[in-house]
């Protein structure tokens, strides 16, 4: 048997309000909050099962730089256009990385400035 992610850690300087943004986007809940501000997120299921729950690690520390690593999602139930519109008014905001404007997805950012893609296909 191989190993599964299970769990990503995402160390940030306001836990509540990440966790809040990536339940929305995510349709996650909160299974979790730490005494020391972590707060775990992840599906109705809970821990376990075939999607890793999220973590949000309280730091003092600002992001610097782009991430080595980043989410791309994916529609579950609307159109890219319709997805980007609803995330927009979550408080996402789009991103420069140097992409051309001619990709299929569309960069953006979180309230803490990390990056990630919506892709254009949808999923089910």
């Amino acid at each position: 048997m191989a190993c599964r992610i299970s769990e990503l850690i995402i160390p940030c300087q306001d836990p509540q309000r990440l966790a809040a943004f990536w339940c929305e986007v995510l349709g996650f809940i909160v299974l979790d909050t730490e005494d020391e501000g972590a707060v775990e997120i992840g599906p109705q299921e809970g821990f376990g099962g075939l999607q890793p729950t999220l973590i949000f690690s309280p730091t003092t520390e600002p992001k610097a730089g782009k991430l080595r690593l980043h989410f791309d999602v994916n529609a579950t139930d609307r159109d890219q256009d319709a997805e980007l519109e609803r995330l927009l008014k979550l408080g996402a905001r789009p991103a420069d990385v140097g992409q051309s404007g001619e990709e299929p997805w569309h960069v953006l950012v979180d309230p803490e400035d990390n990056e990630f893609c919506l892709l254009r296909a949808r999923l089910s």
